[in-house]
C-alpha cells in the first residue's frame, strides 16, 4: 500500500508541474483536478490506450495536431477550415477554444457563421488549466 500511494503521489507532483504556464500568463493547471474537470467531457471524448471515437475524437496526442486532423473522423466544416488554414492545437489554443468554442472558431475564421459541432463552454480558466494538465499526460513530450 505504501509503494502505491507514493507511486500516486509522485504522479500528482509530476503532472501539476508538467504544464508550463502559458505565455499570455495563464497559470499552468493541475492534472488530479482536471481528471475530475474532463468527467464533463468524458461523454463526448476519450483519452488513454483504449480512447476511441465518441461524439468528438480521441484526444490523446492532442497537442501538435492539426485541428480537424484526426483521421476517420467527421468533423464539422468550421474546424476543418482551420486546421486548412493552419491551426494546430497548442495549450493556448485549446485554452481560448475551451472557453467558447464557436465564438473561438468565428475569431479565427473571421467568418461570423462559423459553427462547432461541439456546444460545451469550460469558462473557468483554473478548470480549462487543469484539463489542459490533464489531457498533457497524454500527450507525447515534444521532441
Amino acid at each position: 500500500m505504501f509503494k502505491k500511494s507514493i507511486g500516486i503521489a509522485a504522479f500528482a507532483i509530476a503532472t501539476t508541474f508538467s504544464a508550463s504556464a502559458f505565455a499570455d500568463g495563464h497559470s499552468a493547471g493541475d492534472a488530479v483536478k482536471g481528471e475530475k474537470v474532463f468527467k464533463k467531457c468524458s461523454s463526448c471524448h476519450m483519452v488513454g490506450p483504449d480512447a476511441k471515437k465518441k461524439v468528438g475524437p480521441p484526444l490523446n496526442d492532442l497537442f501538435g495536431r492539426t485541428a480537424g486532423g484526426y483521421e476517420d473522423f467527421k468533423y464539422g466544416k468550421s474546424i476543418v477550415a482551420a486546421g486548412e488554414a493552419g491551426l494546430v492545437w497548442t495549450e493556448e489554443e485549446v485554452f481560448e477554444y475551451l472557453r467558447d468554442p464557436k465564438k473561438y472558431l468565428r475569431a479565427k475564421l473571421d467568418d461570423k457563421k462559423a459553427k462547432s459541432k461541439m456546444a460545451f463552454k469550460l469558462k473557468k480558466e483554473d478548470q480549462r488549466a487543469d484539463v489542459i494538465a490533464y489531457l498533457k499526460t497524454f500527450s507525447k513530450p515534444a521532441e
